[in-house]
């Protein structure tokens, strides 16, 4: 056997066997690719709107001082709610009782002084009919009573009020509500003239929340309602729901009261008013609230899963969506604003479309696909 020819024989044996048992990699991809789709249709939504308000008291009764004197005691604990009528302050009565005297003294002259020229008046009555006085004394006569009359109900008059100014020495909670801290201490000189303030009493149940809206969407608002896109709320059933800084939604539902008629000329807004139970003294005077108005129910409309929308260059909302060819098309959508996880769109797209939300990524503007709804796809999409 010749050695030499059986080596070239060997190697060229092992490469043929080498690339036999090489594999062979997988075909290519063809035909069309499969893509989950998510098809419009309408759908009745209620439309919401955030905005920002603060909560202000619902009364607010600012405790000042109607005579002049010293404050004697203070007979409430500041920070506690306090009823109407309630005593707070007591301011030095002694002047003022002292002048509840005179007056009753003053009136009681006044009223002997009437007494005594009624008689006369009386007895000058008889005497004119006999001749027996003129009657330019009869006359005199009753123009005196008239004046002791007058002095009579001037006197009662300034009674009361001496009694007035010394019922004001003791100064009582016009409405009932939550009490601040005290203006003054005890030993402190107020004045009526300037009307010292003493203490505020605010009413916290329920409470107001102040929103402000701009003067744009209330037109467009009104305008989509005119047109029918919108169907209204109803009549006192425009609730309101707060949201607090930390994202906690507070329990209790509030309604819209009134807003205004005036557009502020500096922001562009127009001020809102709802009305809030606030039953455990949750919401206090100042907080920054957001709140969640109902504006009304779009009957028909076109929601579009946010994960089929996506931005061009320009920042424009976009969608891909496979047409009658099962071809793909973008489309440049108009979104008025999110609704849960999808987007509430005006124009670009309409019921029947089929927006596609999964495998995005693997096709372009006028590839052919296949479409399956979007939860058939979840493992083609991996």
């Amino acid at each position: 056997m010749n050695t030499r020819s059986s080596i070239p024989l060997a190697l060229t044996l092992a490469v043929a066997a080498a690339g036999c048992g090489k594999k062979a990699g997988p075909p290519a991809p063809t035909g069309p690719i499969e893509v989950g789709v998510v098809t419009l249709s309408p759908t009745p939504v209620a439309l919401t709107r955030e905005l920002p308000g603060r909560t202000s008291a619902y009364r607010v009764a600012e405790v000042r001082a109607r005579v002049n004197g010293i404050v004697l005691k203070r007979l409430f604990t500041e920070g506690s709610d306090v009823k109407e009528g309630q005593p707070l302050f007591t301011i030095d009565p002694a002047p003022y009782q002292a002048a509840l005297d005179s007056a009753k003294a003053t009136l009681a002259r006044a009223e002997a002084n009437a007494a005594n020229a009624k008689l006369t008046a009386d007895r000058y009555a008889d005497l004119v009919r006999d001749n027996a006085v003129s009657k330019q004394e009869y006359e005199n006569a009753m123009a005196s009573l008239k004046a002791a009359d007058a002095d009579v109900a001037a006197a009662r008059a300034a009674l009361d009020t001496a009694r007035i100014n010394l019922g004001y020495t003791k100064v009582t909670s016009p409405v009932s509500g939550r009490i601040g801290r005290s203006a003054v201490t005890e030993g402190a000189y107020v004045m009526a003239a300037q009307a010292t303030l003493l203490a505020t009493v605010q009413q916290l149940d329920p409470v107001y929340v102040d929103l402000t809206q701009s003067s744009v969407e209330v037109l467009q608002l009104r305008r989509q309602l005119a047109e029918g896109k919108l169907q209204g709320a109803g009549k006192d059933q425009a609730l309101v729901k707060l949201v607090f800084e930390d994202g906690r939604e507070y329990s209790v539902p509030g309604a819209l009261q009134f807003a205004d008629v005036t557009v502020d000329p500096t922001t562009g807004s127009i001020a809102l008013r709802a009305l809030f139970p606030n039953p455990h003294k949750e919401l206090l005077p100042g907080m920054f609230v957001r709140a969640r108005l109902e504006q009304g129910v779009a009957p028909d409309a076109i929601l579009v899963p946010q994960v089929g929308v996506t931005r061009d260059q320009k920042g424009q909302p976009t969608a891909l969506v496979v047409n009658a060819q099962n071809k793909v098309e973008r489309r440049q959508l108009v979104t008025d604003r999110a609704v849960g996880d999808a987007w509430l769109v005006t124009s670009g797209v309409k019921s029947g479309d089929r927006v596609i939300v999964e495998g995005l990524q693997k096709v372009r503007p006028g590839a052919e696909v296949s479409a399956v709804p979007a939860s058939s796809t979840k493992q083609a999409a991996r």
